[in-house]
């Protein structure tokens, strides 16, 4: 079975117990179940983390992330000196209750760093150039604003520093029926000064968003009072990513890209550099139909556009 097969399959065998068992248990199920597939193996741009981020002071945005774990894909918890996290609110669906400035250690792996509670596109009370790398983990598609964001990802980060991002592709996952967002749209979003109370995508999202393969969601009903308090709560993705789109993302972005990888079940991986100021990186070897990406994607949509 191939890793989107796979992916789809587990979600498929818990959809049941969403009836039998309630939304929060359905969670913790589908969670574990795409945990299982997703880190089968090691990411290939594994090393190229570990050597980026030893020895060194971290800031992940929206964790702690099993991905980022000892035996997740990107092991990049065990290779950092300390890391400190930023989540949205003081309680989340994914964490449950926190606390602004308590202690923040997600692996046995860093020496303990501290938890803040801030808005993905606003790190404040955060310095610059604070950080030598951050992190991000199926984070920047709850956020209406993503070009915001990693503008502020890349404010506290030093020049020369790395940002590893990894994005949900839409063929793995309940997006897979909507359009991939355009960058253009993502620009406008961020020269408009879109806010997180956003809900432009929300029609579409209702039309079509797979159920099916979101259990946690509950019916149809449940899930469009849930996308209505999205400011509340940022369960739904905003934007719709392939791998190309996540490319383009970041080099509109201003960063210079390291790596592109697809790992998993439902993983886009993008492990890029600060450059100094005043330099336009040149990321052409990950641009265009020539990417490497579009031969070795596991996902048909990657595959099609590169043909």
């Amino acid at each position: 079975m191939n890793p989107i097969s796979a992916s789809l399959s587990a979600v498929r065998t818990v959809g049941a117990s969403a009836r039998s068992r309630g939304i929060g248990a359905t969670a913790r199920i589908v969670c574990r179940r795409l945990y299982e597939v997703v880190c089968s193996r090691r990411s290939p741009s594994a090393a190229l983390c570990a050597e980026r981020v030893a020895g060194n002071v971290g800031l992940e945005i929206g964790g702690p992330s099993a991905l980022f774990s000892r035996r997740g894909l990107l092991p990049v918890y065990r290779h950092a000196a300390r890391m400190d996290n930023c989540n949205f609110a003081i309680e989340t669906v994914w964490e449950g209750e926190i606390r602004d400035r308590s202690p923040f250690r997600p692996d046995p792996g860093p020496d303990e760093g501290t938890q803040f509670v801030r808005e993905a596109t606003d790190l404040a009370g955060i310095g610059d150039h604070a950080y030598d790398f951050v992190c991000s983990s199926h984070t920047l598609e709850h956020v209406a604003n993503p070009l915001r964001a990693l503008a502020e990802w890349q404010r506290v980060l030093r020049p020369g520093g790395t940002l590893v991002l990894v994005l949900p592709h839409k063929d793995g996952t309940f997006d897979h029926r909507r359009p991939v967002t355009t960058l253009d749209h993502i620009v406008e979003d961020f020269e408009r000064g879109v806010g997180e109370d956003d809900l432009t995508h929300l029609d579409e999202i209702l039309a079509l968003h797979d159920l099916a393969l979101d259990p946690a969601a509950g019916d149809a009903e449940a899930f469009k009072a849930r996308s209505l308090d999205n400011a509340a709560n940022r369960c739904l993705h905003h934007h719709v990513f392939d791998t190309d789109l996540a490319v383009r993302l970041a080099d509109r972005a201003g960063l210079r890209i390291l790596a592109v990888d697809c790992a998993g079940s439902i993983n886009i991986i993008l492990v890029c550099e600060k450059p100094p100021a005043g330099m336009v990186p040149d990321n052409g070897a990950f641009l265009g139909d020539a990417a490497e990406f579009r031969r070795t994607s596991p996902f048909p949509t990657d595959r099609r556009a590169g043909a």
